[in-house]
């Protein structure tokens, strides 16, 4: 896929290729009673995390530490209340020659609460350079890439 590659319906559940669930908690609320962004941006990263294991879970330990995000974009779709479980999907939908975009949908039910694209950005740990990805981490990314 290139750069040109438009993203994915994110709404739409069936695009996404892991999924992990997470609990609204009571100190998520905000003043007015709605989970606040910052708890949502959590969601997403319980999402990523859950992804990179369950994706590269044959790669070892220490390829888990190699990834930073280099961009996040979110877009925050319906109120969300507690008590609620949402599920966070996550679909690989371009891959780079040092990075990777996923996109990643928070669910309430059917219905949608926030979507996001992160660009993660792979990198040697003791230079803290970027560098390519292997081909091991390459075929690992591309068995969740959208269809």
């Amino acid at each position: 896929m290139n750069d040109d590659t438009p993203s994915c319906d994110l709404t739409d559940r069936a695009v996404f290729a892991t999924w992990t669930q997470d609990s609204v908690r009571y100190r998520d609320l905000d003043p007015n009673g709605h989970v606040n962004n910052g708890a949502i941006n959590e969601f997403f990263e319980d999402g990523r995390v859950h992804f990179r294991r369950e994706t590269m879970a044959g790669l070892g330990d220490a390829v888990l530490t190699g990834f930073a995000v280099g961009s996040f974009s979110a877009r925050y779709r319906a109120a969300l209340h507690h008590p609620a479980t949402v599920e966070i999907g996550t679909v690989v939908i371009r891959i780079g020659n040092a990075s990777f975009t996923l996109g990643q949908g928070v669910f309430d039910g059917d219905r949608c609460i926030a979507t996001a694209e992160v660009v993660s950005v792979f990198f040697d740990p003791e230079s803290g350079r970027s560098r390519p990805l292997t081909d091991e981490v390459r075929r690992a990314l591309e068995s969740a890439l959208r269809r």
